[in-house]
């Protein structure tokens, strides 16, 4: 069940599928950081991150393989990757019972996979720029599963209505697929009533371009890549403060973990 600080995948996995989703509550991270923040590479105290990072590893098989996220392409296969080595890459895959696939986020879209038979899970890191390049098509590619075998879910990101862009993303995806332009709404120009973020910083308020909805263009990637059961997508990170961690809206923040993984049984 979800609750306050853990969130699972809504999705028709088999059983031995297991996925954690955190919140940004249930650590011991002060303000700008509050609370549960994963990331190490983000200002935090190093020994806040620690223990946040332990207590979620009392919820999982193993200590999750943390990546060096950098917007890119790269698929790694866990059973290739030492326990003390932090790949750079932006997806991961996991045919080994017990091997935790980890993506942090605050804003950018986590992907979780599986096949329907549960031999085979992934996660993926979908900012904008990893998203157009390819990320989706690369991980399902990696997983070797047909795209109707395999089934996505999408985890918390910042929604339809909040994340603003300007015509280099919207050209960037429009001319490599002319039915991405669905995933494209003017922005309004007068600026819109502010978010009240986390320790009382404002929000910055839409000033025009686009409105880019980023579960969708995750959709049209996933469909050409032949993936079809595609669910989650529900939550959005700007606007539900208390719950999730944004940097769009925060700009020093902290951030959240993604995580599938296949048990034993």
């Amino acid at each position: 069940m979800n609750n306050d600080a853990w969130l699972l995948a809504d999705w028709p996995a088999p059983a031995r599928v297991r996925t954690l989703l955190t919140t940004r509550t249930g650590g011991v991270s002060v303000a700008p950081y509050a609370s549960l923040n994963l990331g190490d590479h983000v200002g935090d105290d190093p020994r806040a991150v620690a223990e946040n990072r332990q207590r979620l590893a009392a919820r999982l098989p193993a200590s999750p393989c943390w990546l060096q996220q950098v917007h890119g392409t790269t698929v790694v296969d866990l059973a290739a990757v030492r326990s003390d080595e932090v790949a750079v890459a932006d997806a991961a895959f996991s045919r080994l019972p017990g091997a935790v696939c980890a993506v942090m986020t605050a804003d950018c879209l986590p992907v979780l996979f599986c096949d329907r038979s549960g031999s085979v899970v992934a996660a993926a890191h979908a900012g904008w720029r990893g998203l157009q390049a390819g990320i989706l098509e690369r991980t399902v590619a990696a997983m070797g599963v047909p795209g109707e075998r395999l089934l996505a879910y999408l985890g918390p990101a910042i929604g339809g209505r909040a994340f603003e862009v300007g015509d280099d993303v919207r050209s960037a995806f429009v001319g490599d697929h002319d039915d991405a332009a669905a995933a494209f709404i003017p922005a309004p120009k007068a600026p819109q009533p502010e978010v009240e973020a986390h320790g009382g910083q404002p929000a910055r308020p839409l000033s025009g371009g686009w409105l880019a909805d980023i579960c969708l263009l995750a959709r049209h990637s996933l469909r050409r890549a032949g993936v079809d059961a595609v669910y989650g997508g529900g939550y959005c990170t700007l606007h539900e403060t208390k719950r999730f961690f944004s940097y769009r809206r925060d700009r020093v923040t902290g951030r959240m973990a993604s995580l599938i993984w296949l048990s034993d049984d």
